[in-house]
């Protein structure tokens, strides 16, 4: 039997972290593939842990470790925790939205069960599944990263910032991650394709993204951080 390590990293999600929670339950994995959830809350100040620690009560029989950061450290710092926790034989991450769909999981979990990755990312941009229409620039910005990233790493990635990466525990675990907030996808990405043979595909996943009013965190200063990781981890190799 293996199992899957779904790594929540939560900030002031209180609108939608339990119906993510809930839609994470409902899933039913590839081949009896068991769930782990680490819910990591990085100091949110609106309702969201009292609403996790609800949903754990109410649902004892899931597997659900929890944990709270004691100041604001990052998305990038939370996704560490989880990593450095999780259990399971495969790890993933989901944002506490809904602009991801955990019951794609399967669609990353296959090339791996199928011996052929070991890792898969969800592009946003390939495949024939719903994308909501939404920021030009965001766009525009998010397929230059995802150039200027394969010109540093010699792949040929159409979504490096994608959230919804799925990776082999042996291999994520061995990674020294450092950035602590946005700088996670862009450093991940330059970091894993220093191992030797390692196997990278990339499916189609579905997007519902959300505009900032609907609470989307991710602005203009975190593309020009990226650019600086990419460069840091990309070219220089930085450890």
């Amino acid at each position: 039997m293996k199992k899957l390590s779904i790594v929540v990293p939560c900030y002031n999600e209180e609108k939608t972290i339990v119906q993510i929670l809930s839609k994470i339950k409902d899933v039913a994995l590839l081949e009896n593939t068991n769930k782990e959830i680490l819910i990591i809350n990085d100091c949110s100040t609106d309702t969201s842990e009292a609403l996790i620690k609800k949903f754990i009560d109410t649902h004892p029989a899931l597997s659900i470790n929890y944990f709270k950061n004691d100041s604001n450290k990052g998305k990038g710092a939370s996704i560490q925790i989880g990593i450095k926790n999780a259990t399971g034989d495969f790890v993933i991450i989901q944002d506490a939205d809904l602009e991801y769909d955990p019951n794609e999981y399967n669609v990353l979990l296959q090339p791996i069960l199928d011996g052929f990755a070991d890792v898969v990312y969800g592009s946003r941009f390939m495949g024939s599944k719903p994308h909501r229409i939404l920021f030009f620039w965001h766009t525009i910005g998010n397929k230059f990263l995802t150039f200027l990233s394969n010109m540093m790493t010699n792949l040929n990635l159409t979504d490096m910032e994608t959230c919804y990466k799925m990776f082999t525990s042996p291999i994520i675990k061995s990674v020294s991650l450092k950035e602590k907030r946005f700088g996670f996808e862009p450093e991940v990405t330059a970091k894993i394709v220093r191992f030797p043979n390692i196997r990278i595909y990339e499916v189609g996943i579905s997007y519902y993204g959300r505009t900032y009013a609907e609470g989307k965190k991710i602005g203009w200063r975190d593309g020009l951080y990226a650019i600086y990781c990419i460069i840091k981890y990309g070219l220089f190799k930085a450890n």
